[in-house]
C-alpha cells in the first residue's frame, strides 16, 4: 500500500492525499509536479526512474488506511540533479 507522503521531497510543498499535483516514482519518492517535470524532467533524482501521478486514496479508505504524516524533505543538489537528468532524460524509462 502506498504511504501517500504529505509533501514534496525537494521543495516541501504540501501534497495532501487529494492533491492532483503529487508525482511518484517506483520507490515512492514523492515530488510536486513542478519539481518532477520542470526541474527533474521526469527523471527521479534519487533512483533515475520516471514519475507518474500519485493516485488519490478514496475518502472511505483514507479513514481506514490514513496517509503518512512523516515529511521527507531532502532538497537535491542542483548540479548533481542536472547531471542525472541529462544522463537519463532521453532514455525511455523501460531502458534506464
Amino acid at each position: 500500500m502506498l504511504e501517500i507522503r504529505p509533501s514534496c521531497e525537494h521543495c516541501d510543498k504540501d501534497l495532501p492525499n487529494t492533491s492532483t499535483e503529487a508525482m511518484i516514482c517506483s520507490f515512492e519518492c514523492t515530488y510536486c509536479i513542478d519539481c518532477a517535470i520542470n526541474i527533474f524532467k521526469n527523471v527521479c533524482p534519487s533512483c533515475s526512474g520516471n514519475f507518474v501521478p500519485r493516485p488519490i486514496r478514496p475518502a472511505a479508505e483514507i479513514k481506514l488506511h490514513p496517509a503518512s504524516t512523516l515529511r521527507i524533505f531532502k532538497p537535491k543538489n542542483s548540479a548533481k540533479a542536472i547531471t542525472n537528468t541529462l544522463k537519463h532524460k532521453n532514455i525511455p524509462p523501460s531502458q534506464r
